[in-house]
């Protein structure tokens, strides 16, 4: 029996991934399932972009509004939830349409996990007192002996990603790199067709970008990051709070550097975003390209869906 088709739609933020995949949902029988480790907190609805509920109402949306800011949620959980969800679309006769920018998520759900250690708190705790004491470099060029292959792809300023990966060697006495190269990857039972969006002139994207960090400005995004503080017991650690856009406002808010930088800085965080998931998008995800500029490109990505349609009715 042929596996079910599933569409995914990936690109960097203010590419038009949400009203592209509107577009489609109007033409053709899909659910939208988000891919956006940020979208998954409850509260968090500005900064995010999250689709206001007469949409999802109308169109409807799976993965959103899972946890709390408080919680975490991992790449792994994201997998198990994603084909929940699209085994329940596929099963009322509908095709799964997986959105977002989240590039590790898209790698976890179409390529697979590797099998890792459990997190450790108490080894974790360790990693965060080193860092404390001597800074994340420090940590880093700790990393570089134990493990240079994964070292060399991240920054001296990524600490979760160091933390992570210096715990996986301290728990298992292996590599990350080594881990995950021998691992064994289980793609999920469907037929996937791939679109990327790309600007075609990098300096418009970054207009976009500007002017949509304005609008969430004007929308009220200060206040929603002050009303999640009163709300909730969070702190610039939890994954919540370091998403692009809410860390500037805290900091900004704390007066961490003056309050009148936080637009040039969640502008400029936001761009450097972009560039990270491009990177990932072409280097590993490998998606067909699009040009999000492009003025008909609804029009293009339905005509590709629709000749996937009948090259798998055809089987060719």
């Amino acid at each position: 029996m042929r596996a079910p088709t599933a569409l995914v739609l990936m690109g960097p933020t203010a590419s038009g991934k949400s009203a592209l995949a509107l577009a489609l949902a109007r033409r053709f029988p899909v659910e939208i399932v988000s891919v956006d480790s940020a979208q998954v907190f409850r509260g968090m609805d500005i900064g995010t972009a999250k689709p206001d509920s007469e949409t999802r109402a109308r169109f409807p949306h799976h993965l959103i509004d899972l946890v709390t800011p408080e919680e975490s949620y991992s790449a792994a959980r994201f997998r198990n939830d994603a084909l929940d969800a699209m085994a329940r679309i596929t099963r009322s006769g509908k095709t799964p349409l997986l959105v977002g920018g989240t590039m590790l998520y898209f790698k976890a759900l179409l390529e697979g996990l590797a099998d890792l250690p459990d997190a450790v708190p108490e080894i974790r705790a360790e990693i965060d007192a080193l860092a404390a004491k001597d800074g994340w470099p420090t940590v880093h060029a700790e990393l570089a002996k134990a493990d240079p292959q994964t070292a060399a792809r991240l920054r001296t300023t990524d600490a979760q990603r160091i933390q992570r990966a210096l715990e996986v060697y301290r728990v298992s006495g292996r590599p990350l790199s080594a881990l995950l190269a021998e691992s064994t990857r289980h793609p999920p039972p469907y037929t996937f067709l791939s679109l990327g969006l790309l600007p075609s002139d990098r300096a418009r994207l970054h207009g976009r970008i500007a002017a949509r960090f304005d609008a969430m400005l004007a929308a009220g995004l200060e206040d929603e990051v002050s009303q999640l503080r009163k709300t909730w017991r969070l702190s610039l650690k939890l994954p919540s709070m370091r998403c692009v856009g809410y860390r500037q406002i805290w900091e900004a808010q704390d007066g961490l550097w003056p309050r009148a930088e936080m637009r040039d800085r969640g502008i400029y965080a936001t761009r450097q975003l972009a560039k990270r998931q491009i990177t990932w998008m072409l280097n590993t995800l490998k998606p067909e390209i699009f040009d999000c500029l492009e003025p008909k490109l609804a029009d293009k990505i339905a005509a590709r869906v629709e000749s996937e349609d009948r090259r798998q009715e055809t089987g060719d």
